[in-house]
């Protein structure tokens, strides 16, 4: 698993992954705390900023935020247009449409 390297246990990520299993379910404030990013250092969230940045671009964008779930386990279901919208306006706070460090460490704290 490659969140292992942030602290991540398999448990708290299968745990939060059957929260947001059906379409629709996904909340990203629960989700990072069902899997306990929310409570990592800010290294650590860094590292995870960067497995979540698929294209190694320095930034999220809509299309990474869409296989967001995958990241974590493959076979997870993809999010829908509605939630990867919400998931990026909840970050976005420059307005640029992508995700910055951050703009990620930020809504992982929330």
């Amino acid at each position: 698993m490659a969140f292992a390297s942030v602290g991540l246990t398999d448990a708290d990520v299968a745990k939060a992954l059957e929260e947001c299993k059906a379409a629709g379910t996904f909340k990203h404030k629960t989700f990072f705390h069902t899997c306990g990013l929310s409570s990592k250092s800010a290294e650590e969230v860094k590292k995870a900023f960067f497995i979540v940045d698929q294209d190694k671009s320095g930034f999220i964008e809509e299309e990474e935020l869409k296989l967001f779930l995958q990241t974590f386990q493959a076979g997870a279901r993809a999010l829908s247009d509605a939630e990867t919208k919400e998931f990026l306006k909840a970050g976005d706070s420059d307005g640029d449409g992508m995700l910055g460090c951050d703009e990620f460490a930020a809504m992982v704290k929330q």
